[in-house]
This record gives C-alpha cells, structure tokens and sequence, in this order.
C-alpha cells in the first residue's frame, strides 16, 4: 500500500493533498518503497503521519519541531520526541522532563508517550518522517522537507496565530517559512545532552508558550502527562495510511 496516495482523516488533507500530487512527493514514494522493502524503517509505515492524525490543522495551537524519527526498536510512532508505550525514555525526552520540572514544577511521569499533548493542540512535527534502523538522518534530502515545510508555511499563514517551539539548529532554521508579525517563536538549543546545557536548561518553554496563548486569547496546555499508559495504548493502526 505505500504505492497508494496517502489519506489523513481530518482537515490537514485539504491542506497537504496538493503536496502529494508533486512529483517531489512521486520520488519520495518510490524511495520509500524501496526502502521499507530492503531496511527496517521507523517508524512502521501505517503511523507515519500519527502527528498530523492527532493534531487535526484546525487545532493547532503549539508546533514542537522535531528533526527526525528515533531509529531504534519500539521507539519512533509518527511524533517528535514521543515513544510508544514501554519504551526507556531516549535522552532528549528525559531532558525536556528535567526542564519541564524545573519550568513548572511538573514531576516527570516514567513514560514518554505524548499523546495528551498533541490532543491538546500540540504539534508534534519532525522535519522527516522516516528513518532507517541505526542510521540517524538517513532520510534527510528525499523529499519530506518540502512536505513538512509546506505544513510549517500553512500553519504561519493560517489567521490563527500558532506558537512555534524551535529546538536546535535545524529547527530553527525553519523560522524563514514562519510571519513573526502574526505567530510566536520561542527558540532555544536542542535537549539532546550534546546542547541541552548550552541554553535548553532554564529556557522555559512551556509556561511561555502557555503565557502566549492566554495572550492570543486560547486556554493554555496541560503538560502533566498521565501517570501511566499501558504498552497497547499505542496508536490504532487501523486509523493511518501509509505513504
């Protein structure tokens, strides 16, 4: 089925359908095709567009940007920074925990499937949208920036304004497809332990981004996450189309 045009099930299709029709996109396709036949590919090719499927176009009141998918086993389900149910939490995501504790006091939960968010209008776009087993970037240049840009592009022009969370520089170069005039940027360096301590620590982007939004007028995000999810809690195959 990844021969097939991909469909997502709310209003972002609208949105993205004429992205498909690009011959960029036909090249993509053809490569993940190839590449989902010969590799293991994160995340499975039913959740690819998990961030999209949760976060209807609408709905978007936060973009945490992302760079590419986790590409290790039972990692990676279509979100930036999130991991299924009964995944250790990767080092990124531990250091957002850390900063959101030391934010808003928010103790952090031993999961990091980040669900609750994204329902809440938060975003969780990466640049790319698949990656091969162990090889961190091995998607870059095929063909999902130009989709995910143009997603980015959207959201900017859209009359609601939208707070985008820009992490490290490759998502903050994204800030020349975003009106700064009508949306918000908070940027900072990336939460990997690589740059964490170069200024992701004591940036507070979680109660800026909830002072934003009760600026523009929208309710701010409840970023405690459930206790608990179970290890089915993850998300229905049956919703996702491939690419």
């Amino acid at each position: 089925m990844l021969g097939m045009k991909p469909f997502i099930h709310n209003d972002w299709w609208p949105v993205l359908e004429p992205e498909f029709e690009q011959e960029y996109y036909q090249q993509l396709r053809q490569f993940l095709v190839s590449e989902y036949q010969h590799y293991e590919i994160y995340p499975d090719m039913y959740h690819i567009f998990t961030a999209f499927e949760w976060t209807p176009f609408s709905k978007v009141k936060v973009v945490i940007l992302g760079q590419d998918p986790y590409h290790n086993p039972g990692q990676a389900h279509g979100c930036s920074f999130s991991v299924l149910p009964g995944t250790p939490l990767p080092p990124s995501l531990q250091n957002i925990y850390k900063e959101l504790q030391d934010d808003l006091g928010i103790q952090p939960v031993n999961h990091g499937y980040l669900e609750k968010w994204a329902k809440q209008g938060v975003l969780l776009l990466n640049s790319v949208l698949t990656v091969r087993y162990g090889k961190a970037f091995s998607h870059q240049g095929h063909g999902w920036e130009r989709l995910t840009d143009a997603a980015i592009s959207k959201l900017s022009a859209r009359p609601e304004p939208v707070v985008f969370i820009l992490w490290g520089g490759a998502a903050r170069s994204k800030i020349k497809l975003i009106d700064t005039k009508t949306n918000i940027v908070l940027q900072a360096p990336h939460p990997s332990p690589l740059s964490a301590y170069r200024g992701f620590f004591g940036s507070k982007p979680f109660s800026k981004t909830n002072i934003a939004l009760t600026s523009l007028g929208e309710t701010p995000i409840d970023w405690q996450l459930p206790e608990h999810v179970a290890a089915d809690d993850g998300p229905n195959t049956a919703t996702n189309q491939q690419a």
